[in-house]
């Protein structure tokens, strides 16, 4: 068989010389008989990738071909009908707008390429799915928009490798997703009777530089530039302002990578920055500047079957003390904890101080591993000074940690009539704080499997010992975590059945007789090459038994140091139902639909609180001490329950909302795309979203979903022309 494939010059990056060397690499998968060949051919236990590529010689194209420019002008129209409150001035139930913005894409050399966006819109990616975070850290999503999306692998930076390992996250750098966030000061309109917050803040305009030099140097720039964004309010009398509800904003990234030793060692660096115009309204919040410089390095040898890797970083921010305050009491490090120890009085201060102006950290991650035949191990050691914030550019949900984890791994390569390959992971894992408190450990095996039948079958299982947690009571002392065990089983189907499932499971279970269970089925539909149908529906549901409700003052609780932390168990289910559906009706013209409804209950129940620090005892409000009364509304629902923890003793009584919840969801949306000619595109994109709160607290599948379909959602349509230009 043969193929010929034509691709402009302008598209690729190449050498500015009259004769090329391109590294070339060629692979056919037939997919009847579920087979890979390659050109440039390695075994399945050696290790690949490009440095194991072929070369094609002597191309003579005569230079870069000149430079090349492209500008992709867009124009969009856009109709909302979203539900809305009766008077409010700012939504009528129907707002249109238009705008439009500039993308251009001109190479600077050969090599080197500009890419840059004024005005973007990204009204035409798919949206994101409802979760439910009962935790104190942030949840991710993962980039979408085009323009962060293209080249972002240049940007990578702490990089975290495992064969097994849980728990713990890389040393990231570059979120993107921060840049064009939505306003973190939309609480600021809350004493207002009506307000109109944007659903995100503007990006005016945003430039990257990618490539590669002629002297081996990878290059990355990005710059980017969010508007301030401001809220019309209208008070209770009347009388409208503006509010701001984000401050003007500039981030940068600069990324450089260098390959040395034909490959075998490469060295790179970052520099992050965000700078805010910050006022008096958002001092207190956010921060005038932070930076971030880091270092990686990656070595190889013995054919690339050995190899360490390792990345440093420093970060800083600096701000008014409130907000550097705020910085120091956040989920991620919680520097007001009452037993916590002190540390750090160099250039990493790590002590609790509500004067300080700025705050430095640092971290770093090590691995030494051997990655190829049939035997493989590593050893991994990650650390989180307390002070290290990189999240007004990066994603970080903790720090305060040395974790440190190893495996052994048995790769089975040689096919037998009970597997095609098999690999067998044991290993285990530790973290402790800078208190010296061991605040992680597990003991794992895993086993993965591709039958004969070519299905894909996996399984692990986790045992966790009691350890210390120094997050549970969010700023309160440490208390145990139980001892607990988990297990896992994941199936996929053979890829080459027009319908192919996975399908999974696990369960676990606490020393506390905490238990989780979670099962899913995904089952993808593809019955012509070009419609493709994904259903995947998932089902959990679980009793915690230690979850945190609130934290009240008390100077009787001395243990303490004079508060009392209310916990809970809670029975959470929640029931999802991802669709996805793609059909190509021609080589320009498609059409995406996502859409997930979603349902999400939380009944809280046996309110109780810890016996003293470090011990895992608890009381029972009502059972083992004190005496707690609910509060019932004139509809049936539990409105707020009345606490006495001690009965007639001296500590005074408190309330506590009820905390259950319903939470009903249905969010999606409809991309048509049609490239009415060579690199101009029109999209009509249809979004969809609906929800409901409520405190039921138990799970009903008939009245949720009466519940979510009665609920008036909101509609977006949108248009989106753009048209392409270049010479």
């Amino acid at each position: 068989w043969t193929a010929e494939i034509r691709i402009p010059l302008s598209q690729l990056r190449f050498q500015d010389a009259p004769v090329q060397t391109w590294g070339l690499q060629l692979r056919r998968f037939i997919l009847r008989n579920n087979e890979l060949d390659q050109w440039s051919w390695w075994a399945k236990n050696e290790s690949g990738g490009p440095q194991r590529f072929g070369h094609l010689e002597g191309l003579a194209i005569g230079g870069s071909g000149g430079r090349h420019l492209e500008l992709l002008p867009y124009v969009v129209g856009r109709t909302s009908h979203t539900a809305f409150a009766p008077g409010d001035p700012f939504n009528t139930g129907s707002v249109q707008s238009m705008r439009y913005g500039l993308d251009l894409k001109y190479n600077l050399t050969s090599s080197l390429t500009l890419d840059a966006t004024f005005n973007p819109d990204f009204g035409q990616v798919e949206v994101d799915p409802a979760v439910i975070n009962l935790s104190a850290f942030e949840v991710s999503f993962p980039e979408k928009r085009p323009f962060f999306v293209a080249g972002s692998g240049v940007f990578n930076f702490g990089s975290l490798t495992c064969f097994f390992c849980s728990n713990t996250s890389s040393l990231s750098a570059f979120y993107s997703r921060r840049i064009g966030r939505n306003p973190t000061g939309a609480d600021l309109t809350s004493s207002a009777q009506y307000a109109d917050v944007p659903d995100a803040t503007t990006i005016l305009g945003a430039a990257k530089i990618t490539g590669r030099t002629s002297n081996g140097w990878t290059i990355g720039v990005l710059d980017a530039l969010t508007d301030r964004a401001d809220a019309p309010v209208q008070l209770a009398g009347g009388a409208r302002s503006s509010q701001e509800v984000e401050p003007l904003a500039n981030y940068f990234v600069g990324r450089v990578k260098k390959d040395m030793m034909n490959g075998n060692l490469v060295l790179g660096g970052i520099l992050t920055s965000v700078v805010r115009k910050v006022d008096s309204t958002f001092a207190p919040r956010l921060n005038d500047h932070s930076e971030l410089l880091g270092v990686d390095g990656l070595y190889t040898w013995g054919e690339r079957r050995y190899s360490f890797r390792a990345n440093l970083a420093v970060s800083n921010i600096a701000g008014d003390p409130r907000d550097v305050a705020s910085r120091q009491r956040s989920s991620a490090r919680y520097y007001q904890r009452p037993d916590r120890g002190t540390f750090g009085n160099g250039f990493f201060t790590d002590q609790y101080d509500t004067t300080r102006t700025a705050m430095r950290g640092g971290a770093f991650y090590a691995r030494v591993a051997k990655d190829a035949g049939d035997w493989m191990w590593e050893s991994a050691v990650n650390v989180r000074t307390p002070g290290f914030e990189n999240n007004d550019i990066a994603f970080l949900q903790r720090t305060d940690y040395v974790f440190y984890n190893a495996n052994l791994l048995r790769s089975y390569t040689v096919p037998t009539k009970w597997y095609r390959d098999l690999s067998i992971v044991v290993g285990g894992q530790r973290q402790q704080n800078w208190d010296g408190d061991q605040t992680d450990a597990q003991y794992q095996v895993y086993v993965g499997s591709t039958t004969p039948q070519f299905w894909y079958v996996n399984a692990f299982y986790l045992y966790r010992p009691r350890v210390m947690d120094d997050r549970q009571l969010r700023g309160g002392p440490v208390v145990p975590r139980a001892e607990l065990h988990f297990g896992e089983v994941d199936v996929s189907s053979d890829s080459r059945s027009r319908i192919i499932w996975q399908f999974g499971a696990n369960y676990s279970r606490n020393e506390l007789n905490g238990w989780g269970s979670n099962a899913y089925v995904n089952a993808t539909w593809q019955p012509t090459s070009a419609v493709r149908a994904t259903f995947g529906p998932s089902w959990n549901d679980a009793d915690f038994s230690r979850q945190y409700v609130n934290a009240v003052t008390d100077p009787t609780a001395i243990d303490f140091y004079g508060k009392r932390y209310v916990m809970s168990r809670l029975r959470q289910r929640n029931l999802a139902l991802d669709t996805r559906l793609s059909v190509t009706f021609s080589p320009t013209t498609t059409l995406e639909l996502y859409a997930q409804p979603f349902i999400g209950t939380g009944q809280y129940h046996e309110f109780l609180e810890f016996n003293a620090p470090r011990q895992i005892g608890v009381s029972v409000y009502g059972r083992d001490k004190g005496t707690i009364a609910p509060t019932v509304g004139a509809n049936g629902i539990v409105s707020q329950y009345t606490i006495d923890p001690d009965g007639a003793g001296p500590a005074a009584a408190f309330t506590v909302q009820n905390p259950d919840f319903n939470y009903r969801s249905l969010r999606g949306n409809v991309v048509f795309r049609w490239e009415y000619r060579p690199g101009s595109t029109l999209y009509v994109a249809w979004t969809h979203a609906r929800q409901d709160t409520q405190a039921y607290g138990d799970f009903s599948l008939r009245r949720d979903l009466t519940g979510l379909l009665d609920t008036r959602p909101d509609n977006i349509l949108l248009i989106k022309a753009s048209w392409w230009y270049a010479r």
